[in-house]
């Protein structure tokens, strides 16, 4: 038996079969729903770690600390330099202490001579005042360097700077009005 022989003069090229090209490829590719399901899970691990990021960013800092601050009510907060601030505690990390609405103690020393003895005696006259009105002109808020706090408590309601807070706030329901001060500026200019 004789098998014809094909060659390039009797109309067509050698050529692979065009199913044969199809198949090689497709054949490299996979099929279409594992494309599908690759790109899912590519974009749901892509979700889910913007997500903790996200989640990481903005959570608080607070330290286990934070958790015994009585929201609502009042802390006293003692400093290195011995001055003391009665406010609400609104935020609390390693970092510093946000503390809001603010009052803290004056002392007023008035001398007095002693009737009995030429010594000089002294007399506290101890006020809570609202910080606000001071010639800075303070917010109400401070941010305090954990560094600088000795230590922090809260506050009884019963408790004589927490009654002398909310007698203030009763005869002050609009909030502290401070006084301008009156007194002319001077200046250095000579009227040329």
């Amino acid at each position: 038996m004789e098998f014809p022989q094909r060659t390039a003069h009797q109309g067509q090229a050698a050529s692979p079969a065009p199913a044969a090209v199809n198949n090689r490829s497709k054949k490299n590719d996979g099929p279409k729903w594992l494309k599908w399901v690759s790109f899912a899970l590519l974009v749901s691990v892509a979700v889910v770690l913007a997500g903790s990021v996200l989640m990481m960013a903005t959570s608080k800092n607070e330290t286990g600390e934070s958790k015994y601050v009585t929201t609502g009510k009042y802390q006293a907060v003692f400093l290195n330099g011995g001055q003391v601030y009665f406010g609400q505690i609104t935020s609390l990390n390693n970092s510093y202490l946000r503390l809001q609405d603010i009052y803290y103690l004056r002392v007023n020393q008035t001398v007095q001579p002693d009737q009995n003895t030429s010594n000089q005696s002294t007399q506290n006259d101890v006020s809570l005042v609202k910080l606000g009105c001071e010639l800075h002109g303070p917010q109400d808020e401070m941010l305090i360097n954990r560094e600088q706090v000795i230590f922090w408590e809260n506050l009884k309601e019963d408790g004589q700077v927490a009654k002398a807070v909310a007698e203030y706030q009763k005869q002050n329901p609009d909030g502290q009005k401070c006084q301008t001060s009156t007194t002319p500026s001077t200046s250095n200019n000579s009227g040329n």
